[in-house]
């Protein structure tokens, strides 16, 4: 089995963002006419033996919404087997975004929150998360942000993962942390914070398995990073098939390749995926 922690079935308005000229370019990728089909998405999954996703919901500042929790949620019962939610919240109205998140955790059965924080150009540390922060440990989900330089063309300051996730972890212990992107250029300050603090772990979306750096596959063949790193691809950025292309030279153990493809995710984010899927 394997699950993928990041990615995102793409809105036209997604795809039409200014913030992502610069991924489209590097992709290549033409602009849809229409929108995508939810089942566009699936098949991509099962053309790389990707069993279940975790669809990530996105809102920035000034209303921003370019992939909805009610779309994700539609998406969701429409594909249960599949897949699961990831909230999104507005930083800028905090008592308005703790009900989000409850609502969407216990009415919807999504699995976590997720902000990115160059979208809002502000690091976890700022005070509009905290609240958030003590909502997820309330109800027992993750918060999943990304880290390391953006692709965007955006100021990479807030996705260092010393100080701001290292200070999260310090003032939040019971948090867990899932750290999408792997952190690059700082992947070693990111693979440092993960071994120092229980509930901190990585996601290797953004990066193909032939990109993932070599101090973020040494740590993975250690006891502690065994249990530390999440497969995701970032979809549709990067392709299921593309991102998996090469896993089998890395040189993972059995039970080391199960953790990062699947037992690590399902565990995080307690995820009950039945055998088979539809």
């Amino acid at each position: 089995m394997t699950i993928d922690v990041w990615m995102q079935h793409p809105t036209r308005r997604f795809l039409a963002d200014d913030m992502l000229a610069s991924l489209r370019r590097w992709t290549g990728g033409a602009m849809p006419d229409q929108e995508i089909p939810i089942e566009a998405t699936v098949s991509a999954m099962d053309s790389a033996g990707v069993d279940f996703g975790l669809l990530s919901a996105w809102r920035g500042p000034n209303g921003m919404d370019l992939v909805s929790n009610d779309e994700v949620a539609e998406w969701v019962r429409a594909h249960p087997s599949r897949f699961a939610g990831l909230a999104t919240v507005d930083l800028d109205r905090p008592m308005e975004a703790v009900r989000e998140l409850r609502r969407r955790i216990r009415d919807d059965g999504f699995v976590g929150l997720r902000v990115v924080p160059w979208l809002w150009n502000a690091p976890p540390t700022d005070r509009r998360y905290y609240p958030l922060f003590a909502e997820c440990v309330e109800l027992g989900v993750p918060f999943c942000t990304q880290v390391g330089h953006t692709g965007p063309l955006r100021p990479s300051e807030t996705g260092r993962p010393i100080p701001y996730i290292d200070q999260v972890a310090l003032d939040f212990p019971e948090l867990v942390v899932v750290c999408g992107h792997v952190g690059y250029p700082w992947t070693e300050e990111m693979v440092a914070v993960a071994r120092k603090h229980e509930n901190v772990y990585i996601d290797t979306s953004a990066y193909t398995t032939k990109r993932l750096p070599d101090e973020l596959i040494r740590f993975m063949k250690t006891r502690t990073g065994q249990g530390k790193v999440l497969f995701g691809t970032n979809y549709p950025m990067i392709m299921h098939d593309h991102a998996l292309d090469g896993l089998d030279d890395v040189g993972l153990d059995g039970a080391a390749r199960a953790d990062y493809l699947h037992g690590n995710a399902a565990r995080v984010f307690k995820l009950e995926i039945g055998s088979s899927c539809e």
